[in-house]
This record gives C-alpha cells, sequence and structure tokens, in this order.
C-alpha cells in the first residue's frame, strides 16, 4: 500500500495548496499536517475524512483498493487494511453505488486495545459485536457490549472505544456518512 501520507503531500500539492491554507480549510493545526505528510505522526479517521473533504476526494482515494461496484460483496472481495497509526484493521463489507450513504466495516480490535483520542463527527453510527467484548464511551456513560449485543448513536457524541480482553474483539459497524 502506497502510504497514506504520501498520497496527502502529492494531492495537496497538485492542487497548488499550501499546508496553511489545508489547515484553514480542515480546522487542524499546520504542524500536524506537516507531521502527517512526513508520516511522523498518527492520523484518526475523522481527520483523514476532513483532509479528504477538503481535497475533493472519497477518503478511498487513500487507499489501494479496487472498489467493488456491485451490490453484493463476495468473501473474495474482503481485503484488511489499517489506517496509519490506527491499530484496528478494517474490512470493508459495503457494496458501492452512487448515492450510497452508510458504510459497514468488520472492524478487529487487538487485545487490549484503547483509543487515546476521542471522536465526534456528523452522523450515525451502530456496532454490533461479533466476537469478544467493547467497551464504549459515548459523552460521560461507558458501555460494555458483549458478543450479540449493540449500541447505535449519534456520531457528534463525543466517543471512543477499548478491547479490555486479551483476545481479539471483531465488531460489525455501520457508520454514515461513507468513509472508504
Amino acid at each position: 500500500m502506497v502510504d497514506i501520507h504520501t498520497k496527502i503531500r502529492e494531492l495537496r500539492q497538485q492542487q497548488g495548496l499550501t499546508l496553511k491554507e489545508l489547515s484553514e480549510n480542515t480546522n487542524l493545526s499546520v504542524g500536524f499536517l506537516s507531521q502527517v505528510e512526513r508520516g511522523t505522526s498518527s492520523l484518526a479517521i475523522t481527520s483523514l475524512k476532513k483532509i479528504a473533504d477538503s481535497l475533493g476526494v472519497e477518503m478511498s482515494y487513500f487507499f489501494q483498493q479496487e472498489m467493488n461496484n456491485n451490490y453484493v460483496v463476495k468473501l473474495d472481495d474482503h481485503k484488511v487494511f489499517q489506517v496509519d497509526g490506527n491499530e484496528s484493521k478494517y474490512v470493508k463489507v459495503s457494496g458501492n453505488f452512487q448515492g450510497r450513504s452508510m458504510e459497514s466495516l468488520i472492524v478487529t480490535l487487538r487485545p487490549f486495545q484503547q483509543d487515546i483520542q476521542t471522536s465526534s463527527h456528523p452522523g450515525e453510527e451502530f456496532h454490533y459485536v461479533l466476537k469478544g467484548q467493547v467497551i464504549i464511551h459515548v459523552d460521560n456513560n461507558e458501555y460494555v457490549l458483549n458478543a450479540g449485543e449493540s449500541i447505535h448513536f449519534p456520531s457528534e457524541k463525543v466517543h471512543k472505544w477499548e478491547n479490555p480482553l486479551s483476545e481479539e474483539t471483531v465488531i460489525l459497524s455501520v457508520l454514515t456518512p461513507v468513509l472508504f
């Protein structure tokens, strides 16, 4: 996979934008964006979404992944990917068609993985635990979910998650807006 930071820098330069202009468009600091472009800072999905929107591309632009142009996603189409600086593993399980508004992913959290930063963004999130356990923090509330349990909340609420177990946790996540 070509590094995401390289694609961000190349696209920004192709569009003739300075780091300061990208900073103003995304509300991310110039210093942070500079570190991201050099590959020395991790990048949260929400920050990548802001950068993608500012540069006028879908988040999928930053991933080497063939897009499925069907309604059906076959097992052979599953490709595991990671976002720079994020320990979670993702598999896109949504079809791809014009105007879709949901993103479906299988997310695998490593043992004892814990989000360092909270997240808040437009949309909704639905998470169904397939295997293991997850603790999801939404605003000032903590929700412990085991296999077979789910949560659905507005993504504008400050949130993060953690895997408290010594084994992987696997989650079906359905989100809006489309990320990849």
